[in-house]
C-alpha cells in the first residue's frame, strides 16, 4: 500500500469502536478537521451516538455488520482496549486498523503486557508471576517477601479485578476473590506517585510526547491529573523516553497512555516503573484539550489519519478533575470559575463511580 493510500484526505471516514466519551471527543477533533465518523457500538444510549456522521448498533462479534461497517470507512480506531481479538483481525482484513492488533494483543493481557514491556520494549516494569492455581500464588509470594497485588490477565480497570496481598489470610482467599481466573502477581512498588505520560507516533514514525501529570486516585478511579508533574527534569526527559521507546517497540500508530511510578531513591529524586500502557486516548490526557494548541484527541486523528501531528507543548499550567458520579452536579457552580472549562459526556444516568465529565482549571505557566 502506497504512502498516498495510507493518508486520509478531508472528507474521508474515520471508523471509531465504541461510543463512550473517549470516542466521542475523538470524533468531535476529527469533525472539526473535516473528516466524517462513523461509531460502531452495541449501546444505542452511546454519548459518541451525538457527534458522528453515521452510526452502527450492533455487537463487535457480529461479522455482516463489521464488514459493513468497514467498507464504509477509511480507518478504524478505536476508545477501549478490549476489543475482541477476533474483530481487530477480521476488521485488518478488509481495512486499515490503528493502532494495529500488536498494541492489542499486548495490552490486553497483563501477563503478555509485562513481558513485552521488559523483554521487547526495555524497560522496568514491577516484579511478576504468572500464576493459574493457589499453588502459583504460593510461589511468587514467596518470591515477593509474601505479599504483592494479584490481578486478572484480562478486563481488570479501576481497580476491578484485583486484590491487595498484605497477610497470608487474604492470600487464601484472593484467587477465589477474582473468580479464580488466569492471574498475574505483582510485586509491591514503594512508589511515592503515580505520574503519566500521553505519547504519540505517527505513520512515519514521529513520535511526539505531552508533559508528564501527576495522577491521584480516589476509590481507584483517576480524580486529577496536574500538571507539570512535581518530579525533577531529569525524570520528567526519562519519562518522555521511556514513552517513546515503547511506541516504538510496538510500531504503533496513534495515542497512547504509559502509567508509571515515581519511586524514591538514593540521589534524593526518582526512579521510574512502568504500571501500564493503554493503547487510546487516555483519562489523564484530557487536560490536553485546553492547555495545548493540539489535544491529545486531535493528535490520535492526526496520527491514525496519516497526517503530521501538531505541537504536544504546553500553553498553561493545568489540573483537570474528574466529575464523577454527582460531582457532575457542581456544572453550574464550575461555570462560573473564570479559568475553568467544563466538558460534560452527554451521559442521560448519573450513578456513583461514573465518569459524567471533566473540568480542567487553567493557571498561568509556572504559576
Amino acid at each position: 500500500m502506497s504512502s498516498e493510500e495510507k493518508q486520509l484526505k478531508p472528507g474521508d471516514t474515520i471508523g471509531i469502536l465504541g461510543g463512550g466519551q473517549l470516542g466521542r471527543m475523538i470524533a468531535a477533533a476529527a469533525m472539526r478537521l473535516g473528516l466524517k465518523v462513523h461509531i460502531f457500538c452495541p449501546d444505542a444510549d452511546s454519548p459518541a451516538f451525538e457527534c458522528c456522521s453515521f452510526k452502527t448498533v450492533a455487537d463487535y462479534e457480529d461479522m455482516e455488520a463489521l464488514h459493513r461497517f468497514a467498507q464504509s470507512v477509511s480507518v478504524v480506531t478505536y476508545e477501549f482496549e478490549n476489543v475482541p481479538g477476533e474483530t481487530a483481525t477480521f476488521l485488518e482484513e478488509h481495512c486499515i486498523v490503528r493502532p494495529g492488533p500488536l498494541a492489542l494483543t499486548v495490552s490486553q493481557d497483563r501477563l503478555t503486557e509485562k513481558t513485552f514491556l521488559r523483554e521487547k520494549a526495555g524497560v522496568e516494569v514491577a516484579g511478576y508471576y504468572a500464576v493459574e492455581n493457589q499453588g502459583d500464588l504460593a510461589t511468587g509470594l514467596s518470591l515477593f517477601d509474601g505479599m504483592g497485588v494479584l490481578k486478572t490477565r484480562r478486563f481488570g480497570y479501576d481497580g476491578k479485578g484485583q486484590v491487595m496481598i498484605r497477610t497470608e489470610e487474604i492470600a487464601e482467599t484472593a484467587l477465589e476473590a477474582i473468580g479464580d481466573q488466569p492471574a498475574i502477581l505483582e510485586a509491591l512498588v514503594p512508589f511515592e506517585k503515580e505520574i503519566s505520560v500521553i505519547v504519540a507516533r505517527g505513520v512515519d514514525g514521529d513520535i511526539r510526547c505531552y508533559d508528564p501529570a501527576d495522577n491521584h486516585h480516589q476509590n481507584h478511579i483517576l480524580k486529577t491529573s496536574s500538571v507539570p508533574a512535581e518530579i525533577p527534569r531529569e525524570v520528567a526527559t526519562a519519562a518522555l523516553e521511556i514513552a517513546a521507546q515503547i511506541v516504538a517497540a510496538l510500531e504503533y500508530v496513534g495515542v497512547m497512555g504509559v502509567e508509571m511510578f515515581a519511586v524514591p531513591n538514593a540521589e534524593e529524586s526518582y526512579d521510574l516503573v512502568v504500571n501500564e500502557i493503554a493503547p487510546r486516548v487516555h483519562n489523564s490526557g484530557h487536560w490536553t484539550q485546553d492547555a495545548c494548541p493540539v489535544s491529545q484527541f486531535e493528535q490520535h486523528v492526526r496520527a491514525i489519519a496519516g497526517w503530521p501531528l501538531g505541537n504536544p507543548g504546553r500553553t498553561s499550567d493545568v489540573v483537570m478533575e474528574n466529575l464523577i458520579g454527582h460531582d457532575v452536579d457542581a456544572w453550574q457552580e464550575i461555570l462560573h470559575e473564570p479559568n475553568a472549562r467544563l466538558t460534560l459526556y452527554g451521559k442521560t444516568e448519573t450513578r456513583d463511580g461514573r465518569k459524567m465529565g471533566h473540568v480542567n482549571r487553567l493557571l498561568p505557566l509556572g504559576a
